[in-house]
């Protein structure tokens, strides 16, 4: 499996024999160009343009945006719906299991989640998770849910970056909270199994 970052909460994750997969592609007005990507499966935690813009992506076979159960490419998919910081639209968090290498990736998240949502993430290997503030998790609350997740790997997405119009915190916020300011990055992030992950949590950068 690899996982791309393209900037905001989009990533592309590809893995052989099943079908890829594009998160929350932005419109080019969010300030970091214009999103050019190819995919069979685009999932959309909410309706907003810097998390909504399919035309970003072709070859699109289908869209999923609400809560569910789906199985598309050899990958088992569920989306469990999940309150915004300021209530006006549910987020979806999207849990992608391939084979048993699970990816979840946690959209817009305004708050930690219920006790029995954090059950339905605790065998999760690759947490995406929002640290920026704005409509979703500051720093501090985003390391306290990978506390109550305990995956074995954390993408940190939705912070600020270069030209993005979006006022979003540094992701250095987080790496403090995190104890992890000598985080390594990578241009992707590829494993072949869930036994090739380390067992205690350890949080990678990926570069957009």
């Amino acid at each position: 499996m690899e996982i791309n970052w393209y900037g905001m909460s989009c990533f592309r994750i590809t893995e052989r024999k099943h079908a890829t997969i594009v998160t929350d592609p932005y419109a080019a007005d969010m300030g970091l160009g214009e999103l050019k990507l190819k995919a069979d499966v685009v999932a959309i935690s909410h309706d907003a343009p810097g998390h909504n813009f399919t035309q970003a992506v072709s070859g699109v076979e289908q869209v999923l945006s609400g809560p569910g159960e789906y199985e598309i490419g050899s990958v088992f998919i569920t989306g469990i719906a999940t309150p915004s910081k300021n209530g006006k639209f549910n987020n979806i968090i999207y849990v992608f299991d391939y084979n048993g290498l699970t990816v979840a990736h946690l959209g817009d998240i305004g708050d930690v989640p219920s006790q029995k949502q954090i059950e339905d993430l605790e065998l999760v290997n690759v947490l995406l998770v929002p640290v920026g503030a704005g409509s979703s998790l500051n720093a501090a609350r985003a390391a306290e849910l990978v506390s109550m997740i305990e995956p074995n790997i954390v993408i940190p997405m939705h912070y600020g970056l270069p030209g993005l119009k979006p006022k979003l915190d540094p992701l250095e916020k987080f790496l403090k909270e995190m104890g992890a300011t000598d985080a390594k990055t990578e241009s992707s992030f590829k494993v072949s199994s869930a036994d090739g992950l380390p067992e205690e949590t350890e949080v990678i950068i990926l570069s957009s």
